[in-house]
């Protein structure tokens, strides 16, 4: 399938509140927009993935290091920025669109399919839920009331035929709040479907709620140096003379990483969860077991803040193996690099360490508990 989902990240935030702008905003352990655009990877049926933004904001969408997504610049207006959207992708033979905002995280996969199934038979497929309450209107001193039965509140991804909607935005205007606007003006025919509950529109920084703010927790680790054994730190393999002895693959930065995850969301230690006692882990990849973790802790409502990690060791020097470390994490704990800070120590060859006989690395985890 042709199709291209378009993601609206340019305006400008104003009623959010917040120093960072709202698309680059912490929300359940990673910045807003990386919702949509993970969650349309993950979907795997798209074409092409557009990301519209707020020329002020070229600095933040740097940081995130976005790959294999198109990034437009978007306009004064929302209609703007959609229509650039659409221009920038004129030449790419594109038959279906979907149009996103990035306020909008928590759409799943499932709808994406729902809107994708009905535009077979439909130009304009639009999400809505009915309201629950009673609902008034008032121009100027006249309240009248209004039957909530016919009362849809509507939500993102619109799905549209390309050539169709890209026709309608040459009237576009700044009345236009969303795309399946410019059908109703022009008269066209509209398929609603049933939208989610849980697609709510984050406007104010109290829309993202959290409970007991943030939590920490302390991982500590150590492993020996011995000959013919494998190097991994961080879940890269180092070259080394020696390598760590553990009932694992003996990964000090991993299994403290993981010990500080666990304490700070009250879930025990790593020796409870995967025992050396356990034949089943003998020689596991630390990888595994601290990405099944990751999971446990998402599943009891907790997302990673930041991870802040001290790798202790006399040799090897680990700076310029720093980077590959942090993108392992990050991929293995589903944040971004930015909320990763890695330091290198010695001990001034003091001790088994400062010896070149073991490694070391601490950790502090700050957890956030969502609603």
């Amino acid at each position: 399938m042709n199709t291209c989902f378009i993601i609206l990240a340019a305006g400008e935030s104003k009623r959010f509140k917040s120093s960072t702008p709202k698309p680059y905003h912490l929300y359940k352990g990673k910045p807003l927009l990386l919702h949509s655009i993970d969650k349309a990877k993950k979907y795997g049926k798209f074409s092409k993935i557009v990301l519209v933004i707020n020329q002020k904001h070229k600095a933040h969408v740097k940081k995130l290091k976005i790959k294999n997504v198109k990034i437009v610049t978007g306009g004064n207006t929302r209609a703007e920025s959609a229509y650039k959207a659409l221009k920038s992708i004129k030449n790419n033979r594109i038959k279906n669109v979907l149009i996103h905002d990035a306020a909008r995280p928590n759409f799943t996969i499932k709808l994406l399919n729902k809107l994708n199934e009905k535009l077979k038979t439909s130009d304009c497929v639009i999400p809505a839920i009915k309201s629950l309450d009673s609902i008034k209107q008032k121009d100027l001193n006249i309240v009248k009331n209004l039957n909530r039965k016919n009362i849809y509140l509507i939500q993102t991804p619109q799905a549209f035929n390309y050539k169709k909607l890209y026709a309608l935005q040459i009237n576009k205007g700044p009345e236009i709040s969303d795309d399946a606007n410019l059908f109703v003006r022009a008269g066209k025919k509209i398929t609603i479907i049933k939208g989610e509950i849980n697609n709510k529109k984050i406007t104010l920084n109290s829309d993202i709620k959290y409970n007991n703010s943030i939590k920490y927790g302390l991982g500590f680790d150590v492993h020996r140096l011995v000959p013919k054994k494998k190097l991994y730190l961080g879940g890269i393999k180092i070259p080394y003379t020696l390598g760590t002895l553990g009932h694992s693959d003996g990964d000090p930065v991993l299994h403290a990483i993981t010990d500080a995850i666990l304490g700070a969301c009250s879930m025990g230690d790593i020796g409870e969860k995967f025992s050396d006692k356990n034949k089943k882990f003998k020689n596991i990849r630390s990888t595994i077991l601290l990405n099944e973790i990751v999971k446990q802790a998402k599943n009891n409502g907790y997302s990673i803040n930041n991870l802040d990690i001290n790798i202790i060791t006399q040799k090897p020097k680990i700076q310029k193996y720093k980077k590959q470390i942090t993108n392992s994490i990050g991929k293995i704990c589903n944040i971004s690099s930015s909320q990763i800070n890695i330091k290198g120590k010695t001990t001034e060859k003091l001790g088994v360490i400062g010896k070149e006989k073991a490694i070391a690395c601490e950790v502090i985890a700050s957890i956030i508990r969502y609603d």
